[in-house]
């Protein structure tokens, strides 16, 4: 019978190695999928908001997909589907160049686009009429109303569930082990599989994911700390 040594994986050079290419990828995907979220969902903001309603319909059909499919079925659909229908020449590319890592980051950063985009709108309705009426009297046109009144306010009040999200789609960077990405998940279980140790690898796994997703939640407390008007004031 093996005993409970959590030496044997991380004094294992190999197993060590595995681990920390693992974080790295980890991240790697969780910013490279937040970014594209983000940028994503301030143009859908934009739309949403814009005085142009033409394109409502197509955010709201948008939004509607990538919250009712689950986020697996997505990121399968680009690997397995999307990825297969592409010209040689780039599918070639795309797979002598991590195909799996810039799938995980384009299914999660698309998918996640549509819950940051609804948070954002959610903080600017929030956002009171007399706000606009405000601005608009002290000489601001719509545009520059929305960016320097309307914008940072509704940001600041999206921030819990920006956050919220920030850390879930922490956590879904996991999913991308189903189409090959050797991200923690992928690096927990080939050491497993080479080590037959699954409870201390699992037990690593499940540590790392508890302490970032802690460190995220930390730093969007942080910030929401600092965006906070009445914080600002006594400072």
């Amino acid at each position: 019978m093996i005993g409970f040594d959590l030496s044997a994986i991380l004094g294992h050079p190999e197993y060590a190695a595995m681990l920390l290419h693992g974080v790295e990828m980890t991240f790697i995907i969780y910013a490279g999928s937040w970014s594209l979220a983000m940028a994503l969902a301030l143009v859908l903001l934009g739309v949403r908001l814009s005085p142009f309603r033409f394109g409502d319909p197509l955010v709201a059909a948008y939004v509607s997909y990538h919250r009712n499919v689950p986020t697996l079925v997505q990121l399968m659909l680009w690997y397995f589907g999307i990825f297969t229908l592409m010209p040689s020449g780039m599918a070639t590319w795309l797979a002598g160049h991590n195909a799996e890592a810039i799938f995980a980051v384009i299914g999660l950063g698309l998918c996640q686009a549509a819950y940051f985009s609804e948070d954002l709108r959610s903080g600017v309705r929030s956002v009171g009429d007399g706000q606009m009426q405000a601005a608009r009297a002290l000489g601001h046109g719509y545009v520059s109303a929305m960016r320097f009144v309307i914008i940072p306010q509704g940001v600041r009040n999206a921030l819990p569930p920006l956050v919220n999200h920030s850390v879930s789609l922490f956590k879904n960077s996991s999913l991308a082990v189903v189409i090959g990405a050797s991200e923690l998940t992928h690096a927990v279980k080939e050491i497993d599989n080479l080590s037959f140790r699954t409870f201390e690898i699992y037990l690593i796994g499940t540590v790392l994911y508890l302490s970032f997703s802690l460190v995220i939640m930390s730093i969007g407390a942080y910030v929401s700390m600092r965006a906070d008007p009445a914080w600002r004031a006594r400072a």
